[in-house]
C-alpha cells in the first residue's frame, strides 16, 4: 500500500506544527522546512482547515497552528480524511472475483493497516522534541532546544 503525496504532505504539517506547539507557522516556513511545493502545502493546509484539523489566522502576523490538541487527532483519521480509497486491486472487473476470496484477504489487511494508525496520535509522534525540532532549520531552533531542555531538567527534579 502507498500514501498519496496529499496525504503525505497533511501528515507532514500535522507533523510539524506538533513539534512546534507554540505560536503560529507559515505555509512557507513548513515547505521550505521540508524541500516541498509552497502551492501544493497551500492546497494541503486549506483542506485542513476546512476539517478542522488546522486553524488558520489570516492578517500580517497570521499563521497557521493544530486546530484541535495534538493528543486528540488520530493518525488513522487522517489518512481516511485524505486518501481516495482503499481498494488494493481491483476485483471489480476480475472474472474470478466471485470465488477466489482474494478481496476478503484485501479487505481484512487495510483494516488491520488503519487499526494500527488509529493506536496512534500526533503527540505520541514526537518522542524527542529536541530530537525533532533540530531537524528543521529554523531561524529560532537553538533557543527552542534550549528552551525545551531546560523544561524537562525542571520537571525531572
Amino acid at each position: 500500500m502507498r500514501l498519496t503525496r496529499y496525504t503525505d504532505y497533511s501528515l507532514r504539517v500535522l507533523i510539524y506544527l506538533s513539534a512546534r506547539s507554540e505560536g503560529l507557522c507559515s505555509i512557507a516556513e513548513i515547505a521550505e522546512a521540508y524541500g516541498i511545493s509552497h502551492n501544493h502545502l497551500t492546497k494541503v493546509v486549506h483542506e485542513l482547515g476546512k476539517a478542522g484539523y488546522v486553524t488558520t489566522v489570516r492578517g500580517r502576523a497570521g499563521g497557521i497552528r493544530l486546530g484541535r490538541p495534538a493528543d486528540e487527532i488520530r493518525i488513522g483519521e487522517i489518512v481516511r480524511a485524505t486518501e481516495d480509497g482503499f481498494d488494493l486491486a481491483d476485483c471489480r472487473n476480475c472474472v474470478i472475483a466471485p470465488a477466489c476470496g482474494m478481496t476478503g484477504v484485501l479487505n481484512e489487511a487495510v483494516a488491520a493497516f488503519l487499526s494500527v494508525l488509529d493506536r496512534y496520535t500526533f503527540a505520541d509522534l514526537p518522542k524527542r522534541e529536541i530530537d525533532i525540532l533540530s531537524l528543521f532549520p529554523l531561524a529560532d531552533a537553538p533557543a527552542t532546544v534550549e528552551r525545551v531542555a531546560t523544561q524537562r531538567a525542571g520537571a525531572s527534579r
